[in-house]
Formats: structure tokens, C-alpha cells, sequence
């Protein structure tokens, strides 16, 4: 099989690695990077459970190859906390029980993190339908909308005190 040396920045790491032509995004990150945070689901693009942030634009990474990547900028959910700090979405998930399983957390996270850098304060009709790509088997997403509504309003709060 082919191969090609691909170089990108994940969660501000830069990375140089050898993929076979063929090798799937989230499987480059599981298997090569040892990022289990995106989640293999439906291998469909259906549930969302892979989708990371990809040059500024959330993407199901079960359904494009890692070469596509090459000379990107990626952000998985293991990016999204600053040392020991959660990020305020993954606080939010914690103080409104925004998850049950668990399985879907970490893309339902990363598409929330996109939703608000796209819409630092949308409406929970706006939540619901920019996380509409993002499967929730458990929670019936009242308390995903709490939580995403949770770092919005943290987030704007953090901005207007600067």
C-alpha cells in the first residue's frame, strides 16, 4: 500500500506522520496518535461521534482520510482544556449534567466548541439545530442545550470583563 507523510498541527502540536493513502482521519488519531477522544460510531457520518474541528470547520473525521489534513490545523476535544483548566464547555457538561454515556461528549463538545466560535450567543433553538449532527442516544439533549447555553454565557461573561 502507498504511503504519504503528512504534517498538521494538532491541539497546537506539530506533527509529521507517515499514513497510508487510504487511513481514515479518526483512525490516524486513534490508532497513530493515540487520541481516543473522538469516538468511532457509525463510520457513516451519521451520529458525530468522530467530529473534531478541522481549519476552522467541524468535520465527521470517519469520512475523510488523513491526507486531506495534510497542512491543517486540528482541534480534538483532548485540545479543548488548558492544563487542568476545563474548558467552559466541558464545565458547562459537568454542572448541567449534560451527558449520561458519555459516548457522544467528546464530538458533541467539539461541534459545540465551532457552534460558538461561529455564534458566541446563540438562542436554544440556534443550540439545537448547530448541534443537530451530533447523535445523543441518552440525554434527550435538554441538558446538552443547558450546557452549551452554560459556556456561552461564561464565555461572554470572561470577554466583557477584559
Amino acid at each position: 500500500m502507498s504511503s504519504q507523510k503528512i504534517s498538521l498541527t494538532i491541539n497546537g502540536e506539530a506533527v509529521e506522520a507517515e499514513v497510508e493513502a487510504r487511513t481514515l482521519l479518526i483512525h490516524f488519531l486513534r490508532e497513530q496518535r493515540n487520541l481516543t477522544g473522538p469516538h468511532i460510531g457509525c463510520e457513516t457520518s451519521h451520529c458525530g461521534a468522530c467530529t473534531v474541528d478541522l481549519n476552522g470547520k467541524s468535520v465527521k473525521s470517519c469520512t475523510i482520510f488523513a491526507v486531506q489534513a495534510d497542512g491543517g490545523e486540528l482541534l480534538t476535544v483532548e485540545g479543548l482544556a488548558n492544563g487542568a483548566e476545563l474548558h467552559p464547555l466541558q464545565e458547562g457538561f459537568y454542572e448541567s449534567h449534560g451527558l449520561q454515556c458519555g459516548y457522544c461528549t467528546p464530538g458533541m463538545l467539539t461541534r459545540a466548541y465551532r457552534l460558538l466560535q461561529e455564534n458566541p450567543d446563540p438562542s436554544d433553538d440556534e443550540i439545537r439545530i448547530g448541534i443537530s449532527g451530533n447523535l445523543c442516544r441518552c440525554t434527550g439533549y435538554q441538558n446538552i442545550v443547558k450546557a452549551v447555553r452554560y459556556a456561552a454565557d461564561k464565555i461572554n461573561q470572561a470577554e466583557g470583563a477584559d
